[in-house]
Protein backbone atom coordinates (compact mmCIF):
# COMPACT_ATOMS: atom_id res chain seq x y z
CA UNK A 1 0.00 0.00 0.00
CA UNK A 2 1.87 3.18 -0.78
CA UNK A 3 -0.39 5.38 1.62
CA UNK A 4 -1.59 8.05 -1.21
CA UNK A 5 -5.64 8.24 -1.22
CA UNK A 6 -7.34 6.15 -3.68
CA UNK A 7 -6.89 6.93 -7.21
CA UNK A 8 -3.92 9.47 -6.48
CA UNK A 9 -0.51 8.53 -8.02
CA UNK A 10 1.98 8.75 -4.71
CA UNK A 11 4.68 10.26 -6.99
CA UNK A 12 2.64 13.27 -7.87
CA UNK A 13 2.09 13.77 -4.34
CA UNK A 14 5.81 14.44 -3.93
CA UNK A 15 6.15 16.25 -6.96
CA UNK A 16 7.71 19.88 -5.65
CA UNK A 17 5.15 22.14 -7.81
CA UNK A 18 2.45 20.36 -5.86
CA UNK A 19 3.69 21.19 -2.43
CA UNK A 20 1.51 23.60 -0.76
CA UNK A 21 4.51 24.43 1.30
CA UNK A 22 6.64 25.27 -1.72
CA UNK A 23 3.89 27.42 -2.98
CA UNK A 24 3.59 29.18 0.14
CA UNK A 25 7.20 29.89 0.81
CA UNK A 26 7.76 30.79 -2.92
CA UNK A 27 4.40 32.81 -2.85
CA UNK A 28 5.83 34.60 0.82
CA UNK A 29 9.00 35.38 -1.10
CA UNK A 30 7.18 37.34 -3.79
CA UNK A 31 5.24 38.99 -1.76
CA UNK A 32 8.26 40.29 0.08
CA UNK A 33 9.82 41.58 -3.17
CA UNK A 34 6.63 43.30 -4.84
CA UNK A 35 6.69 45.62 -1.04
CA UNK A 36 9.82 46.20 -0.99
CA UNK A 37 10.09 49.18 -3.81
CA UNK A 38 7.16 50.11 -2.65
CA UNK A 39 8.06 50.66 1.05
CA UNK A 40 11.75 51.91 0.01
CA UNK A 41 10.43 55.82 -0.48
CA UNK A 42 9.16 55.08 3.38
CA UNK A 43 12.31 54.43 4.34
CA UNK A 44 10.99 50.92 5.69
CA UNK A 45 11.69 47.50 5.19
CA UNK A 46 8.43 44.75 4.73
CA UNK A 47 8.63 43.54 8.84
CA UNK A 48 9.43 46.89 9.69
CA UNK A 49 5.97 48.05 7.99
CA UNK A 50 3.94 45.30 10.01
CA UNK A 51 5.21 46.77 13.10
CA UNK A 52 3.90 50.29 11.98
CA UNK A 53 0.52 48.81 10.90
CA UNK A 54 -0.07 47.29 14.15
CA UNK A 55 1.06 50.57 16.20
CA UNK A 56 -1.02 52.97 13.50
CA UNK A 57 -3.94 51.00 14.84
CA UNK A 58 -2.96 50.70 18.31
CA UNK A 59 -0.29 53.02 19.98
CA UNK A 60 1.22 52.33 22.86
CA UNK A 61 1.60 48.26 23.26
CA UNK A 62 3.80 46.65 25.03
CA UNK A 63 6.45 44.68 23.27
CA UNK A 64 5.13 41.51 24.30
CA UNK A 65 1.96 42.55 22.55
CA UNK A 66 3.08 43.58 19.59
CA UNK A 67 4.76 40.39 19.24
CA UNK A 68 1.88 38.35 20.09
CA UNK A 69 -0.01 40.59 17.17
CA UNK A 70 2.36 40.11 14.71
CA UNK A 71 3.12 36.33 15.52
CA UNK A 72 6.72 37.40 16.14
CA UNK A 73 9.13 36.15 19.03
CA UNK A 74 9.54 39.10 21.25
CA UNK A 75 13.82 38.50 20.61
CA UNK A 76 12.86 38.84 16.89
CA UNK A 77 11.16 41.73 17.26
CA UNK A 78 13.20 43.94 19.26
CA UNK A 79 15.98 44.59 16.80
CA UNK A 80 13.10 45.85 14.49
CA UNK A 81 11.56 48.06 16.98
CA UNK A 82 15.34 49.46 17.78
CA UNK A 83 15.89 50.56 14.35
CA UNK A 84 12.22 52.31 13.81
CA UNK A 85 13.08 54.17 16.69
CA UNK A 86 16.61 55.41 15.32
CA UNK A 87 14.60 56.45 12.32
CA UNK A 88 12.51 58.53 14.72
CA UNK A 89 9.39 56.91 14.12
CA UNK A 90 8.76 54.69 17.56
CA UNK A 91 10.07 55.94 21.57
CA UNK A 92 10.11 52.76 24.06
CA UNK A 93 10.02 53.27 27.84
CA UNK A 94 9.31 51.53 30.44
CA UNK A 95 5.86 51.35 32.14
CA UNK A 96 5.85 53.14 35.12
CA UNK A 97 3.66 50.73 37.02
CA UNK A 98 5.37 47.78 35.47
CA UNK A 99 9.31 48.01 34.55
CA UNK A 100 9.26 44.84 33.20
CA UNK A 101 7.22 46.09 30.35
CA UNK A 102 8.45 47.99 27.38
CA UNK A 103 6.38 50.30 25.77
CA UNK A 104 6.18 51.06 21.86
CA UNK A 105 4.57 53.99 21.27
CA UNK A 106 4.65 56.45 18.10
CA UNK A 107 6.18 59.45 17.35
CA UNK A 108 4.73 62.74 15.60
CA UNK A 109 7.04 61.13 12.56
CA UNK A 110 5.62 57.73 12.82
CA UNK A 111 2.16 59.12 12.77
CA UNK A 112 3.09 61.23 10.12
CA UNK A 113 4.07 58.86 8.03
CA UNK A 114 0.25 56.70 8.31
CA UNK A 115 -0.01 59.36 5.78
CA UNK A 116 2.13 58.19 3.11
CA UNK A 117 2.08 54.94 3.74
CA UNK A 118 -2.05 55.08 3.44
CA UNK A 119 -1.30 54.69 -0.40
CA UNK A 120 0.41 51.27 -0.13
CA UNK A 121 -2.11 48.89 -0.56
CA UNK A 122 -3.16 50.74 -3.85
CA UNK A 123 -0.18 49.96 -5.15
CA UNK A 124 0.47 46.22 -4.25
CA UNK A 125 -2.95 46.11 -5.82
CA UNK A 126 -1.57 47.42 -8.69
CA UNK A 127 1.31 45.52 -8.59
CA UNK A 128 -0.25 42.34 -8.85
CA UNK A 129 -3.16 42.78 -10.90
CA UNK A 130 -5.77 42.07 -8.33
CA UNK A 131 -8.67 44.00 -6.91
CA UNK A 132 -9.40 44.35 -3.13
CA UNK A 133 -12.18 41.62 -2.89
CA UNK A 134 -9.94 39.32 -4.85
CA UNK A 135 -6.44 39.91 -2.30
CA UNK A 136 -9.75 39.36 0.54
CA UNK A 137 -10.54 36.04 -0.53
CA UNK A 138 -6.79 34.86 -1.16
CA UNK A 139 -6.23 36.24 2.12
CA UNK A 140 -9.02 34.14 3.96
CA UNK A 141 -8.15 30.89 1.90
CA UNK A 142 -4.66 31.29 3.94
CA UNK A 143 -6.24 32.58 7.19
CA UNK A 144 -6.45 28.25 8.43
CA UNK A 145 -2.36 28.57 7.81
CA UNK A 146 -1.28 31.95 9.21
CA UNK A 147 -2.53 30.21 12.46
CA UNK A 148 -6.32 32.48 12.61
CA UNK A 149 -9.06 30.57 12.64
CA UNK A 150 -11.93 31.57 10.72
CA UNK A 151 -14.88 32.97 12.55
CA UNK A 152 -18.04 31.88 12.22
CA UNK A 153 -17.47 28.97 10.64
Amino acid sequence: MSGAPAGVDADDLLRLENQLCFAIVTAARNVVAIYRPILEPLGLTHPQYLVMLALWEQSPRSLGELAMELAMEPATLSPLVKRLEAQGLVTRSRRPADERVLDISLTSEGRELRRQAVRVPTQVLEAVGMDASEVGQLREGLSTFAGRRRSGG
